[in-house]
C-alpha cells in the first residue's frame, strides 16, 4: 500500500507540473503560431517581449518602481506589449514583405530587434534580478497535492485566453480578414482587405499572448533580460511539432512537450530532460513530418 501511495503521489504530482508546464507553454507558442500563420514567418523578438513585459509590469506595480498594483501593471504591459508588435512590424517586417527572401530576412531582423530589446532592458532596468508580485497569493491542495495559487491561475487562463482567440479569428470581422490573409494574401487583397492592416494587428495580437506570458512566467521566475530565451526555444518545438499554421496543433504541442518534461524531469532527472524533449520531437516528426495536426 505504502509502495501503491507513492506511486499515486508522483502521478499527481508530475501531472500537476505537467499541467502548469503545458498552459505555459500554451501562452508562449500561440502569439508566435498566429505570425506563423498569418505571415509565413518566425519572429524571434518574441521572447524579447515576454522579458521587457514583465519588466514594464514590475515597473508600474512594484513600490520601488510606480507602486501602481499589479493590476495597473499587467494592462500597461499588455499595452506596451501590443505597441512593441506593431513598431516591429512596421520597422523589421513591413518593409521586406515583398522580397522573395522575406523568411530569411525576417530572421536576421527579428533577431537584432531581440538583442536590440534584450540590451535595452539591460541599461533601462540594470542587472539586478526582480520579481513580480503572485496574481493568487497561497497554495492549494488539490488530490494530495500542493499547487500555487498562481499556477491555478495559469492552468485556468490558458485555455480561456485560447477560447478568447478562436472566438476572436472565428466571429469578428477582422479576425476572419486575418485568416483570409493566411489562406491567400492576394485574393484577400482583391476583396478590399488591408493586408498590411491585417498584418500588424496579427503581431500586435501574438505580443500581446507574448507579454502576457510574461507576465506570468515573471512572478515564478526571476526578471532578467534573457527571461524569454529559453521559452521561446520550448515555443518554437511546440509550433512546428504541432503542426506550422495549426493553433489547435500548437495547443496539442504544449500539452505534449509540457507532460513530457514534468514526467522526465521526475523519473530521469533534470539533466536529460532536454534531450528526451528532443528526442520525442523528432521521432514524432519522422512519423508525422508535417506535426500533430499540420497539413500535408
Amino acid at each position: 500500500m505504502a509502495l501503491l501511495d507513492t506511486l499515486l503521489l508522483a502521478l499527481k504530482t508530475t501531472f500537476v507540473s505537467g499541467l502548469v508546464l503545458a498552459s505555459l507553454y500554451v501562452l508562449m507558442a500561440s502569439g508566435l503560431a498566429l505570425v506563423w500563420n498569418t505571415l509565413g514567418i518566425f519572429n524571434f523578438t518574441h521572447g524579447a517581449i515576454m522579458a521587457a513585459a514583465a519588466y514594464v509590469a514590475w515597473q508600474i506595480s512594484d513600490p520601488k518602481g510606480y507602486g501602481l498594483g499589479l493590476a495597473a501593471g499587467i494592462v500597461g504591459a499588455l499595452i506596451a506589449s501590443g505597441v512593441m508588435g506593431l513598431v516591429i512590424n512596421r520597422l523589421l517586417i513591413a518593409p521586406f514583405l515583398n522580397q522573395k527572401n522575406v523568411v530569411l530576412i525576417a530572421v536576421m531582423t527579428t533577431l537584432s530587434g531581440a538583442f536590440f530589446i534584450e540590451n535595452s532592458a539591460l541599461l533601462i532596468w540594470g542587472p539586478r534580478i526582480k520579481q513580480l508580485e503572485k496574481v493568487v497569493d497561497g497554495n492549494l491542495r488539490v488530490a494530495g497535492t500542493v499547487i500555487s495559487g498562481h499556477e491555478v491561475v495559469i492552468i485556468v487562463i490558458a485555455p480561456l485566453l485560447m477560447l478568447g482567440l478562436w472566438a476572436f479569428l472565428k466571429f469578428t470581422w477582422t479576425g476572419r480578414a486575418i485568416r483570409a490573409v493566411a489562406q491567400n494574401r492576394e485574393f484577400a487583397e482583391l476583396s478590399g482587405i488591408d493586408v498590411r492592416r491585417m498584418y500588424a494587428v496579427a503581431f500586435a495580437t501574438a505580443a500581446m499572448l507574448a507579454g502576457f506570458a510574461g507576465i506570468m512566467l515573471g512572478a515564478i521566475r526571476f526578471i532578467t533580460p534573457g527571461l524569454g530565451a529559453e521559452p521561446l526555444l520550448k515555443a518554437l518545438i511546440v509550433v512546428i511539432l504541432g503542426g506550422l499554421g495549426s493553433i489547435p496543433g500548437t495547443i496539442l504541442g504544449a500539452y505534449v512537450v509540457g507532460f513530457s518534461e514534468a514526467l522526465s524531469t521526475y523519473y530521469i532527472g533534470a539533466y536529460w530532460t532536454q534531450a528526451v524533449l528532443f528526442l520525442i520531437f523528432i521521432a514524432i516528426l519522422l512519423i508525422r513530418p508535417s506535426g500533430l495536426l499540420g497539413k500535408d
